[in-house]
């Protein structure tokens, strides 16, 4: 990140004796001594406070998230109506088993006792009158054969077209996420975790998918299951069925306690397992921090807390649901009690079949006591899906701050001329940290930036790629306003050199190639010969295919720094970015690569992040940063006789080099001794 804090220099002044001449590149001798630094941290949110974000968007009410998830679902209403209709088929099918089952229940009991009332069989449907019994009972379980073989086709079915459906939605909206990612500008990044962000891509767009088909269509497939079975009860006994729905609105009650309940639990549980992913995230990655400082005790301690804290959590949630499910059971297994003692009555008094009414009706009654139990599931996915819908449409919602302009102005090669016109920029408009920033660099100059931590260096320079817009004044490129010019294009004209530099776990020919994947071999080559990498990736195992470990854990600092170097010279752009390219190498590497990047460098603008005098007196012009304000610019010899920051920086650095020698001198004599 880029650090909003300034370390100013300290007051001392010193005199330039005659024994520092050389030590300040007065002459033909290179030093490569550290100019004093602390560590610098990128990209903040905000200079007081990591992860700022100076306007907080409103929450969504939980109904404009229902609505934009079922706005969602609409996309996809065609494969939702077919699982619809392979469950309707499915509640059919299985109402058809229940009745022809109460059917030959009936006519059982018709031949065993000629005196109960005969059964009732389906219009146009009826045995042969010479049908023996035994006849009339096989047919009736032969049917019932059919459609349960039907019934387990048609399951099969239904559950091929829900995993497809879902894993369809998963994709797509997983894919959409990550695309609205990479067009986002730094500044959501500075505001979000790492950890939340992936949790978003993976747990959350799976929390939205389940909205779709476990709250979406069981919802669809639970009223319209309730509607056939009610419709059926009704049709056999209005009375018997409202006497046993009496419960129907205390379940409704409950559901609703249970969904308003759980949501700010479902809500911190979310930022829990964020916070558990950051912590797994940095412990890998720092995991040699941790062990050089014998802090693994500390590091699981801290784990397990988060750990702890989700379960109990998870504890919170399972004690409503543990709650909320008996409860609602027990008050549906209430309407079986009902059913009993005033279904067997209506029996006794023959105003009700037994197997067609009845049995029916306790089956139906058990399914629909599920099917209220759903509820309870759905209440429960839908706290989840709420929560996770905020997140994923928190990042599809995000405005594109950096985008091209209506009619943007194409740019196939660019000459290299720059110029900050009166820039000013902060991370947050009320804390600007670049002031009145003006200057200009012509085409093939190569313009050195120094100055403390936090004077803005890397913010600077993070405003000619368009990582960011400035607030006031305008950034030209070829005497253009760099916001009229395609951003593709501009990019491609200006190569990046970070401090730290990223690589990716594959070939090292595939990581230098990264801006040019169509490069040739021998394009790639002269790259790494330009960065002084070529000699170092042939003592590789596999040379130019060799895999780089994550994060390119098997290379060394200034390895992985050569290639980067390289990977940016392979666009051959107009605009060369080095942002403290050399700190991580040794000063004889740098030396080479110095000498290898004065060709690189010909015919192209260059700016150049720097603290070591042997790169700064390359430059052809040095600008000083401090708090935000150029305060000093000129070449490195002019700026060497005037009072300020670039003078005691340059006298640390001598009087470090120079002590640096006289130990070794000391130490030559005593060994000669």
């Amino acid at each position: 990140m880029l650090s909003q804090h300034c370390a100013q220099p300290s007051d001392s002044t010193y005199d330039t004796p005659n024994s520092l001449q050389t030590c300040l590149g007065l002459s033909d001798s290179r030093v490569s001594v550290d100019l004093p630094q602390p560590v610098d941290t990128r990209f903040r949110a905000d200079p007081r406070e990591p992860g700022y974000v100076s306007n907080p968007q409103p929450q969504p009410s939980q109904a404009a998230l229902i609505r934009r998830m079922l706005a969602l679902a609409w996309q996809w209403r065609f494969g939702c109506a077919w699982v619809v209709l392979q469950q309707a088929a499915l509640v059919a099918l299985g109402v058809g088993i229940l009745g022809l089952t109460g059917l030959a229940i009936d006519y059982i009991r018709w031949v065993v006792e000629p005196a109960s009332a005969q059964p009732r069989w389906p219009p146009g449907v009826s045995p042969p009158s010479d049908w023996p019994p035994l006849a009339v009972v096989g047919a009736i379980a032969g049917a019932v054969l059919v459609l349960a073989l039907l019934q387990g086709w048609v399951r099969y079915r239904a559950a091929v077209s829900v995993a497809h459906l879902t894993q369809q939605i998963v994709i797509d909206l997983r894919t959409r996420v990550y695309d609205k990612l990479q067009r986002l500008s730094f500044r959501f990044f500075d505001a979000h975790q790492s950890g939340s962000i992936i949790n978003r891509i993976t747990a959350d767009v799976q929390a939205v998918r389940m909205f779709i088909d476990n709250v979406l269509i069981q919802a669809l497939v639970t009223v319209l299951t309730l509607a056939v079975y009610l419709g059926y009860m009704f049709a056999v006994h209005v009375p018997l069925t409202l006497a046993c729905l009496a419960t129907t609105p205390a379940i409704w009650w409950a559901t609703v306690w249970f969904a308003r309940s759980t949501r700010p639990m479902y809500q911190k549980n979310r930022e829990l397992a964020d916070q558990l992913t950051l912590a797994l995230s940095e412990n890998v990655q720092g995991i040699q921090v941790v062990k050089a400082f014998h802090r693994e005790a500390e590091q699981i301690d801290k784990f397990a807390d988060i750990n702890r804290q989700i379960l109990d959590g998870k504890y919170a949630v399972f004690h409503r649901l543990s709650i909320f499910q008996p409860g609602t059971g027990l008050l549906t297994q209430l309407n079986l009690v009902v059913l009993l003692a005033y279904g067997g009555w209506l029996v006794r008094q023959g105003a009700l079949l037994l197997g067609e009414g009845l049995f029916v009706f306790a089956n139906l009654l058990q399914q629909f006591a599920t099917q209220i139990g759903q509820l309870a599931n759905i209440g429960n996915t839908i706290q989840a899906s709420i929560t996770g819908a905020q997140r994923v449409f928190e990042i599809l919602d995000a405005p594109i701050e950096v985008q091209n302009a209506p009619q943007p102005v194409r740019v196939e090669r660019a000459r290299g001329e720059v110029r900050f016109e009166n820039v000013s920029f902060g991370y947050d408009r009320a804390h600007p940290v670049l002031h009145a920033i003006d200057f200009e660099a012509k085409p093939g100059e190569c313009i050195a930036i120094v100055g403390p931590t936090g004077a803005g260096k890397s913010t600077l320079m993070s405003l000619l790629p368009r990582f960011y817009d400035p607030l006031a004044g305008r950034v030209l490129i070829d005497g253009r306003d760099a916001r009229e010019l395609d951003v593709d294009d501009l990019r491609r004209n200006i190569g990046l050199v970070f401090q730290e530099s990223f690589l990716f776990s594959h070939t090292v020919a595939a990581n230098i190639s990264f801006g040019c994947p169509h490069a040739t071999p021998e394009q790639i080559e002269r790259a790494a010969r330009l960065a002084a990498a070529h000699d170092f990736i042939m003592r590789l195992p596999d040379g130019y295919q060799t895999v780089i470990g994550e994060y390119g854990c098997n290379l060394s600092g200034g390895e992985r720094q050569r290639l980067a170097i390289a990977r940016a010279l392979l666009l051959d752009p107009a605009i060369l970015i080095l942002d403290d390219a050399t700190t991580a190498v040794d000063p004889e590497t740098e030396r080479a690569m110095l000498d290898a990047l004065e060709s690189a460098m010909a015919g192209r603008t260059t700016f150049v992040i720097a603290h070591r005098l042997s790169t700064l007196r390359r430059a052809s012009r040095v600008i000083v940063l401090q708090a935000g304000r150029i305060v000093q610019q000129g070449t490195h010899a002019s700026l060497l006789t005037e009072p300020g920051y670039y003078h005691q920086a340059a006298m640390h650095q001598a009087a470090a080099e120079l002590a640096n020698l006289s130990i070794v001198v000391d130490e030559a004599e005593e060994d000669a001794a």
